[in-house]
């Protein structure tokens, strides 16, 4: 972002002067668009402000001064459970698809100093 943003490499290089260069600079408009819009547009089941979430209980252990925490009731945060497990599936694609994203910028680095 700060390369497209503070450098603005479009008036000071010629993005069509090679192939190398026109492919480069697709994938710069493309994560920067990614990185701007798609990835900040990420949502998840968690982030619904009518779902019910349950209190965090703690339990004391026995003959211990630890505690340990009470698990919600499955039946009666059944909803919950399913966002988190949503929300869990969603954490790996997510996490895949930074990982994709990021290699494809490291792939064109050398291109991102004017």
């Amino acid at each position: 972002m700060d390369f497209v943003e503070r450098e603005r490499p479009e008036a000071v290089t010629d993005w069509n002067a090679t192939k190398d260069h026109k492919q480069a600079w697709r994938e710069i408009r493309s994560l920067y668009t990614w990185w701007k819009e798609k990835r900040p547009a990420r949502r998840s089941p968690l982030d619904d402000k009518k779902l019910v979430r349950p209190r965090l209980r703690l339990r004391r252990i026995p003959d211990s001064e630890s505690s340990e925490m009470v698990r919600p009731s499955p039946e009666k945060y059944t909803a919950y459970y399913r966002a988190l497990k949503a929300h869990s599936r969603l954490e790996e694609k997510w996490f895949a698809e930074d990982q994709w994203n990021l290699h494809r910028l490291i792939e064109i680095r050398s291109f991102l100093w004017t």
